[in-house]
């Protein structure tokens, strides 16, 4: 195992540990999300496409959402509807835009890659591998969804100000990313090409920048009834984004896959966007 693996694993643990302490309900969210993805792999069996968990990804969080907001014995609060709303609309566009990115083009390529070295065995392998990991992750970062569920509706003002303003900046800069790069795409003159205009001139990776954003403005919404519990979740989805399965694993593709890629890597910073006239 990994160093990066080593820390990703025991954050799950601590975190994990933390959530099913706080309130018994964690554990049966825990069962829903991995109930809701063991399902998902049966289907992915049956159309041999691993692939469908990233369309998943986004309304996992609003399966998981909605049985805290059902599952929670007082009525679900003020807060707690907000922030479900809020999630649900980042879950439905994020699953559109996968949704229409993938159609028709097969399965993508990190789960073709693991495909060829499971062999005969990835069928089982894709479980713990690709599901049941995702399930847990979703389950930790989905937290704040519950955690805005409790503690009634006690409000600063200033953290729910901020949090709405977080999340509406991540959602936007994450969608107009996603936009460009689509347009790049279609463009046939693109083939090959790097993309480095609009918002991917500031960053490598402006898409998962503004998930991340959006994960911070939930957390921030939450805080007044969460407490520093309500920040594990945007760590988690941060730490995932930058050294796991974002970043870092579609960078190393890339140089592989993308001539001047190594260019654009020494030019661009990889996360938080910075304009070039700040770079020196």
């Amino acid at each position: 195992m990994n160093r990066t693996a080593l820390i990703f694993t025991t954050a799950v643990i601590v975190a994990a540990t933390l959530f099913l302490t706080h309130n018994p309900l964690f554990a049966s969210g825990l069962a829903v999300a991995v109930g809701a993805f063991s399902v998902l792999w049966v289907v992915s069996l049956v159309i041999r496409n691993a692939g469908i968990v990233d369309i998943f990804w986004g309304p996992g969080f609003v399966v998981v959402g909605s049985y805290y907001a059902f599952a929670t014995p007082e009525a679900p609060t003020n807060r707690g509807i907000l922030v479900l709303v809020l999630v649900t609309v980042w879950a439905l566009r994020l699953a559109l835009h996968i949704g229409f990115r993938n159609a028709g083009a097969g399965e993508d390529f990190r789960y073709r890659k693991w495909r060829e070295e499971g062999g005969s065995n990835f069928w089982w392998i894709s479980f713990f591998k690709v599901f049941l990991l995702q399930s847990v992750v979703l389950w930790i970062v989905s937290s704040p969804l519950l955690l805005a569920q409790l503690g009634g509706d006690r409000s600063t003002g200033v953290l729910e100000g901020l949090g709405l303003a977080l999340w509406t900046f991540g959602f936007v800069f994450e969608a107009v990313a996603d936009l460009q790069l689509r347009k790049f795409k279609k463009d046939s003159g693109n083939s090959g090409r790097v993309m480095q205009s609009g918002l991917w001139s500031l960053s490598r990776h402006p898409n998962y920048f503004g998930e991340a954003v959006v994960w911070w403005g939930i957390g921030l919404l939450t805080m007044p009834v969460g407490g520093w519990l309500s920040l594990v979740g945007p760590l988690m989805i941060t730490f995932l984004l930058l050294k796991v399965s974002g970043v870092s694993m579609l960078d190393d593709a890339l140089v592989e896959r993308r001539p001047g890629y190594a260019d654009y890597i020494a030019s661009t910073p990889a996360f938080v966007p910075v304009p070039r006239w700040l770079r020196g």
